[in-house]
């Protein structure tokens, strides 16, 4: 394609997202189904919380980030195996959440949260198996020395300099107001970090070089913030009906948002030159960055 060829029309997001989580949820089944050893309520535990559907935006980052890259078959296959152990990390992070210790929550993507089905201590256990599978999955099918880089990133974004981190600083800043830098920054961590992490090993199973991974590196920095903006957005303006969870929760418990320090129209315009900054970073790749545009657009957006 030369420098002034049109580029093609995006795809369309959810067709796409719809599409990446129908052959995730058969490799989770055939990745699951070896664990016969394991006690039958766990495995049933984490299969309610991993088949409960969602967007699937992460492993559809990393997939989509892996083809704009130019992966080949193999690369793919890598990319595949990133984005179960992503989901698996996600999924985990959700069920964590929503107990009574944490946001204690009793509904999630329209169904009520694991421990109100499982009881709290299963439901622990269903987070913390779903984490080692993740990294057991990364070991076992993707060759070294990409399953290192791979665990090695995945690791360090979900850990507490990233994900995990990110949700300290959220309860910790629920005692007082947060400046936006400090509110920008615990969202990097908590939300962004995954969403980041998503892109690059997308771009570490292509085998890309520096110059690459540093743009999509930027391309998931800046939609992790957008994403977030939007959250908030949409935790305030929405109904539990749309969202399949509890909304207008962050206000009740004193959470710092976006729409507390900037109102819902200086969020709006934050997630737009979020989302604007975000398709800049990808602009060199072309056309095989359109479905990444299209999520990225989608994620603004969204209405639930």
């Amino acid at each position: 394609m030369s420098a002034t060829s049109p580029l093609s029309p995006p795809p369309d997001a959810e067709a796409l997202l719809t599409r990446h989580s129908t052959t995730l949820h058969s490799y989770f089944q055939s990745a699951l189904a070896r664990y016969t050893a394991a006690p039958p309520r766990l495995m049933e535990s984490i299969a309610y919380s991993l088949y409960a559907g969602g967007k699937r935006l992460r492993p559809a980052l990393i997939l989509e980030s892996c083809r704009a890259c130019g992966g080949d078959a193999s690369a793919m296959e890598a990319a595949m195996a990133g984005a179960a152990a992503m989901e698996l990390i996600h999924t985990f992070s959700l069920v964590h959440d929503d107990l009574p210790a944490m946001d204690n929550d009793d509904l999630r993507r329209g169904r009520p949260t694991n421990h109100k089905v499982y009881g709290e201590a299963m439901a622990i256990l269903a987070g913390d198996a779903m984490m080692t599978i993740a990294f057991e999955l990364l070991a076992e099918t993707v060759p070294s020395p990409t399953s290192v880089s791979m665990i090695r990133e995945l690791a360090a974004n979900s850990g507490p300099c990233g994900m995990i981190g990110g949700q300290v600083l959220d309860m910790d800043g629920e005692t007082r107001r947060l400046k936006l830098d400090e509110l920008q920054h615990l969202h990097r961590l908590k939300t962004g970090a995954l969403l980041t992490c998503s892109c690059r090993l997308g771009a570490i199973a292509a085998g890309v070089d520096q110059q690459m991974l540093s743009r999509l590196s930027d391309f998931g920095r800046h939609l992790g913030l957008a994403f977030q903006i939007v959250d908030d957005i949409l935790d305030e303006t929405s109904t539990p009906e749309q969202m399949g969870k509890a909304t207008k929760k962050d206000a009740a418990k004193g959470k710092n948002t976006y729409p507390v320090l900037l109102g819902l129209e200086g969020s709006q315009a934050e997630a737009n030159n979020a989302l604007a900054a975000a398709l800049d970073a990808i602009t060199p790749l072309g056309d095989r960055a359109r479905p990444l545009e299209a999520i990225a657009r989608f994620v603004v957006e969204r209405t639930h």
